[in-house]
């Protein structure tokens, strides 16, 4: 240990590339990765005024950075090609866009860079070293740890929470991004991200099955699509280098899209994906009208509902789409049936607006039990949010391919939007659904009798 404090001390002393005109991020080849990589942290720093121009700073040159700012470190993970990250330059830009503060890349691509997991994981403790060398003299010209966020990927999220130890958990904010499994998983809060490493730690879990961490880490933690595979990615090996990718940097592609404020993602604090998926944690506290928790940059708006929690943590799930913004619309479906017999199946229902726009969601994670008179309520998740909708289609499937046709009777069917309670529930009344075939209707406004 004496042995590394001493390294992170003459870090501070060798001379670096404090006058270089607009630095970039260290590149590697793959040959690098083969013969290994030594340890080397890089500070770049922007603000909105030198966007694209980075400044190399280190702790005893601090350059143009205003410590009564909000200060944002980038803190990535493990490199086995030496490539710097393709997301960088755009969670940059995006936290720029949103607030006037410094963001801080820490580059520490040469020490992350290598075939051999281990050694990368194993300089993470150093590089968080030097990170703390930096905050103290940031400390020193009178920045606050209230100030400091750190957004962490991978062994970054780790990093982080070495950091936020360092400050007993002092430090203002640290979001993790699918942190690191391998080597982590299993350890304890002293030896990984922890939700005291901050006075606020969210975490996106977007690879559980893999890469990534399957516990939860922080005092929210969201697990997209139920943490696992992730729509839209290669599902075997054949899609290439994606499929080992693809889920774990799914998180940063989710906090990317919160920064750039074109749909915002909703989850659903619940126990687990299949309560969520059954619709039974849509509501977010005692009244209706109270917020969910927000996925990405704003999750921290929910810190002070955590604060009344004990412990306070909590799981939040939802589902995405395929590809961006990701944002998906919950509705229920709610039906009423009068069959004589019970009837076990899935629900398909597609929307369409008087412009031709349509959206389709297939409620079928398991099949649903409908008896006579009986409402179950089903929850749909749409990729579009179709303000007026003018024509349903329903399809029920039992999921048979050789047995009976069978008919599902529905006395009332109704449509509700999660998102916007205000909006007119639509409804239909008495109905017949052969199985696999798809029914069209224009919808009604409810009866108030039926709301």
């Amino acid at each position: 240990m004496l042995r590394l404090y001493l390294f992170i001390s003459l870090m501070c002393l060798v001379e670096t590339d404090a006058d270089e005109t607009c630095a970039s991020f260290t590149k590697l080849s793959f040959h690098s990765a083969v013969v290994g990589t030594g340890l080397d942290v890089r500070l770049m720093f922007y603000t909105q005024n030198n966007r694209t121009c980075a400044q190399v700073i280190n702790c005893t040159f601090l350059g143009n950075l205003n410590v009564t700012k909000r200060t944002t470190f980038i803190i990535h993970g493990f490199r086995p090609t030496g490539s710097p990250p393709v997301w960088m330059e755009d969670l940059v830009q995006g936290l720029l866009d949103v607030e006037d503060m410094n963001v801080i890349v820490v580059d520490w691509n040469r020490g992350a860079t290598t075939v051999i997991y281990t050694h990368a994981s194993g300089k993470t403790r150093a590089v968080a070293m030097v990170l703390k060398n930096f905050i103290d003299r940031m400390l020193g010209e009178g920045a606050a740890l209230e100030d400091i966020y750190m957004i962490g990927v991978s062994l970054g999220a780790h990093i982080a929470g070495f950091v936020g130890k360092m400050y007993d958990g002092q430090l203002g904010r640290i979001t993790g991004l699918d942190p690191a499994g391998p080597l982590f998983n299993g350890k304890p809060p002293e030896d990984r991200l922890d939700p005291g490493d901050a006075q606020f730690v969210d975490v996106i879990h977007s690879d559980t099955d893999a890469l990534g961490y399957k516990e939860p880490l922080g005092n929210i933690d969201f697990y997209p699509n139920g943490g696992l595979d992730q729509p839209g990615c290669p599902k075997t090996i054949f899609g290439g280098m994606g499929y080992f990718k693809c889920d774990h940097q799914r998180s940063v592609y989710l906090y990317l899209s919160s920064l750039r404020k074109n749909c915002t993602v909703t989850a659903y604090p619940c126990d687990s994906y299949r309560d969520y998926r059954n619709g039974k944690c849509v509501t977010c506290g005692p009244s209706q009208g109270e917020p969910c928790p927000i996925l990405g940059y704003y999750a921290d708006n929910w810190k002070d509902r955590l604060r009344e929690k004990d412990p306070p943590m909590t799981k939040a799930f939802f589902d995405t789409a395929e590809k961006e913004p990701y944002c998906m619309y919950h509705y229920f479906v709610d039906i009423i049936s009068w069959n004589k017999n019970i009837r076990r199946g899935s629900i398909t229902i597609k929307l369409r607006d008087k412009d031709g726009n349509t959206t389709e969601s297939k409620i079928n994670h398991e099949p649903a039990t409908f008896q006579k008179y009986h409402q179950v309520s089903l929850l749909a998740r749409f990729n579009q949010d179709l303000e007026r909708v003018a024509n349903i289609s329903l399809v029920f499937s039992t999921g048979s391919v050789i047995g009976p046709k069978y008919k599902l009777r529905v006395l009332r069917m109704k449509l509700r939007s999660l998102a916007h309670p205000d909006r007119p529930q639509l409804c239909r009344y008495d109905l017949v659904l052969m199985e696999n075939v798809e029914t069209f209707f224009r919808p009604v406004l409810c009866s108030r009798l039926n709301m």
